[in-house]
């Protein structure tokens, strides 16, 4: 057997891996023959959006699995700055979590998944706006770059460049598809990625696939139209079913929705290009004609007619003379694309089994790893003579026998150099809006490649290689059967409790060995600082947990000045290198996230009072708002249904409720009374946002007089905040508040604002988005009783965790109640 390898290997490098929590994929005889279809269609369309969520799941999949285009999504944005509706996860990690639920839904409507270098920075009222942040030119280049490549004859955008989208990413969106679909072509404007494996491309045509929802009716009959509820007989489902089940893989953001049956029709707006008449790929031919090559099809069609559905393995030598027949074309796009689509049709008429399983998720640094390969020719086709090619080593199976497993099993070493696992997007530090990304072919990937290892075998005489992901293997009681990234960690995981402490408070590092004989020894760098050993020198044992205080190095002002101070601790090796801390994101709807970051303590110091001792607090979609109330000083208890009795919320001098607990919990309209008997006889309840929508709506009464919950917010975090009632308490006790208490704010000041209130409510704050009337519904109290309601739109969720000393003197004010030093 010959070995043309094109030496892809275990690559070592920062690998964060699509890998399924479930058993792979394998394909039905229905499903062949629907991608034998596909061989024969040479079209490709690419929609682009801003956000995960924003693609229309239904156009995708009958674009993909009724016209058999190669379909793909653009998304500019990884989701970045949503809100989560499963957990407390934000920014990146929230960022990390929609990619892989975007990639779910892809594997289920057929399309492929693309991503800028864009940054989901939060809501944003204007295109202009986005464009500051994200990068005008920057991003450009990156849609450019993916039209280069991907090259699609049609283009399609979510949202219009006229603002009918509403969010100023949306429309920002459409502006870029429609620079870029010019610019892509011009061989003036980006000059630098013709020499990185693409040449000018120029689409067909764009257009916009206008939309009705939100009260917001953009179709028109003038616009050309298509029916996309049909039904697919070889799948079994119509396009609403599938697109369904697409859009519901974004779990995160609650989109669970029921699937659709019937008639429906997508309504597209020409924005460039010649405008289609009869079919949107009017004047492209997509046939074999398109590169000269008639002959491919009739060899293709000659596979389909013949097709056994009982045994596909009778195709494979057919596929195999297709294969070295469009080996030969000289379109090299539309070649790779086919001899890819073929590779795999022959893997799937075979039957062939392949794997490279790991017992461990982890592979550590400085240690050993053994690899379990297996190679099983289940149909018995003329498979011969296989093996693997693993870290420069060639693996060679025994012959292999019908529905027998080959197997073998390769132990490898990891040097102590070797590069994490981490997203591509992530390696470098980002920029406010948009991440930084060095290497032009890592751009609008949707993650890095796997960490793999390449099979090769002769079928029907040829040689073919196929790369597989190493996955963690294991068997669930209850789930069965799973697979899960292995991923490329430190010897040490570091980990600070908390990570954020005010005003003095210490530090507990948390140390995790993940290697048998694994030496330790620890200093501490302070701010700029490398201080003294902070614990001796010590070998661990694989897993291992050993934990060490830290040091209190922050001197503390604790005489009413209102300065600031921060000083970030560090933990580093005697070679001052950073410890890091490996973070893990689990969902089960989505594969096992890892990945590494700085394992940081930050002690803050600035002038906080606080009145009162307990905190009950009702969770709601996640938020790290009790860690927060627990660095103030308060004893936070979490409050569930049974909890919420008259003899036990006595004891709280304050109840918070987080995000959206009154959209989540279906309980809360049961606790009614009892909360309000608690405000009445002197208890402090806040109710942090909640929406109002389709997605989200109030499942229960909330307060003790009627205001509404809108859609309002306040997107820039630098607006500037008006004191309507400048001696009201929450201003005042126990904490002045000033302008400086909303200097440093994060992405923005506040959402989901109260509405038509009773006039028992105070308005306490005004402020506005530039350009905008003035608001003030972002906090707003009512006394009732002895006590007080609090509902307010302003941020706490994200603003305490990142540290704002002016969001922890507003909370402290807005709770503020020394009702338990009274109750026995």
């Amino acid at each position: 057997m010959t070995r043309k390898f094109s030496f892809i290997f275990l690559l070592f490098t920062f690998y964060f891996l699509l890998v399924q929590a479930q058993t792979p994929r394998s394909y039905t005889s229905s499903e062949i023959l629907l991608q034998l279809k596909k061989l024969n269609v040479l079209g490709s369309v690419l929609y682009i959006a801003a956000h995960p969520d924003d693609e229309n799941t239904r156009l995708l999949a009958y674009l993909a699995n009724e016209k058999l285009y190669r379909t793909g999504y653009l998304s500019l944005t990884r989701g970045d700055g949503g809100q989560n509706l499963i957990g407390d996860e934000q920014g990146v990690d929230l960022g990390l979590i929609r990619t892989q639920e975007l990639l779910a839904a892809r594997r289920i409507d057929g399309a492929e998944q693309f991503f800028t270098r864009a940054f989901d920075f939060g809501y944003s009222k204007s295109p202009d706006e986005t464009m500051k942040f994200w990068g005008h030119d920057k991003i450009l280049s990156d849609v450019v770059w993916v039209i280069r490549k991907f090259r699609p004859d049609v283009i399609i955008t979510r949202f219009p460049t006229t603002g009918e989208g509403g969010h100023g990413h949306h429309t920002a969106s459409a502006i870029l598809a429609g620079e870029a679909f010019d610019a892509a072509a011009d061989p003036a404007k980006f000059t630098e990625q013709l020499s990185q494996g693409v040449t000018v491309w120029q689409a067909k045509r764009i257009l916009w696939n206008s939309f009705n929802f939100g009260g917001n009716n953009t179709q028109r009959e003038d616009q050309f139209k298509m029916e996309c509820g049909d039904y697919n007989p070889v799948l079994g489902k119509s396009y609403g079913e599938i697109a369904a089940a697409s859009r519901s893989q974004h779990k995160s953001q609650g989109f669970g929705v029921p699937a659709q049956r019937g008639s429906v029709i997508e309504y597209l707006k020409t924005i460039k290009g010649t405008a289609p008449v009869n079919d949107l790929f009017d004047d492209i031919d997509v046939s074999w004609k398109r590169v000269n090559e008639s002959s491919v099809a009739n060899s293709i069609n000659k596979i389909i007619d013949k097709f056994d559905v009982s045994h596909p393995e009778k195709s494979l030598p057919a596929l195999v003379d297709l294969y070295k027949k469009i080996e030969t074309l000289q379109d090299d796009y539309w070649k790779d694309q086919k001899l890819f689509a073929v590779k795999d049709i022959i893997q799937n008429c075979s039957g062939l089994f392949m794997e490279a399983t790991t017992n461990t998720q982890f592979a550590v640094l400085a240690d050993s790893l053994k690899i379990n390969l297996v190679v099983n020719n289940r149909s018995g086709a003329n498979i011969l003579s296989a093996d693997a090619y693993v870290n420069n080593d060639y693996i060679i199976f025994d012959q292999l026998q019908k529905n027998t497993n080959s197997a073998k099993t390769y132990t490898m070493y990891l040097r102590p150099g070797a590069k994490l696992t981490q997203p591509y997007w992530l390696q470098n530090n980002m920029e406010k809006g948009s991440f930084n990304v060095t290497d032009q072919q890592l751009i609008g990937k949707a993650e890095n490649d796997p960490f793999s290892v390449e099979f090769s075998m002769l079928i029907e005489g040829k040689e073919f290689k196929f790369t597989k992901p190493v996955r963690y293997k294991f068997t669930d009681p209850v789930k069965g059967e799973l697979y899960q990234p292995v991923n490329i960690i430190p010897a040490f995981s570091v980990t600070s409790t908390p990570k954020l402490t005010i005003n003095g408070g210490r530090n507990e590092w948390e140390i995790k060995s993940f290697k048998e004989k694994n030496p330790f020894n620890a200093y501490i760098k302070s701010g700029e600082n490398f201080l003294p050993k902070l614990h001796d020198d010590a070998v661990m044992t694989k897993g291992q947990v050993m934990k060490i205080h830290g040091t209190n190095s922050l001197s503390v002002d604790n005489k009413g000045n209102p300065g600031y101070q921060i000083v970030h601790d560090q933990l580093y090796k005697s070679d001052r290198t950073l410890y890091t801390e490996l973070h893990q994101i689990n969902y089960d709807h989505i594969p096992s996230i890892s990945y590494t970051q700085p394992s940081t303590f930050a002690s803050i110091s600035f002038d906080l009072k606080t009145e009162g001792h307990y905190v009950g607090y009702i969770p709601g979609a996640g938020d790290k708002v009790p860690e927060a109330l627990l660095a103030m000083g308060y004893k936070v208890v979490i409050l569930k249904e049974p909890d919420i009795r008259a003899a036990n919320l006595k004891q709280f001098d304050a109840i918070v409720t987080g995000v959206r607990a009154y959209n989540t919990n279906e309980w809360m309209n049961n606790v009614y009374e009892e909360l309000m008997d608690y405000v009445h006889e002197g208890g402090v309840l806040l109710v942090q946002y909640n929406t109002s929508n389709q997605i989200g709506p109030v499942k229960a009464k909330i307060s003790p007089y009627t205001f509404n919950i809108s859609r309002n917010r306040i997107t820039d975090e630098e607006a500037k905040v008006n004191f309507l009632i400048p001696d009201h308490p929450a201003l005042n006790h126990p904490n002045k508040i000033t302008d400086k208490d909303f200097d440093g704010w994060i992405q923005e000041r506040s959402i989901y604002h109260a509405e038509k209130m009773d006039t028992a409510y105070k308005a306490i704050l005004s402020m506005k988005d530039p350009g905008e009337k003035e608001q003030d519904g972002s906090l707003i109290i009512a006394n009732y009783g002895k006590g007080r309601f609090v509902y307010t739109g302003l941020v706490f969720f994200r603003e305490l965790p990142a540290g704002v000393p002016g969001t922890y003197r507003l909370f402290a004010n807005l709770i503020a109640n020394n009702r338990s030093k009274y109750i026995k």
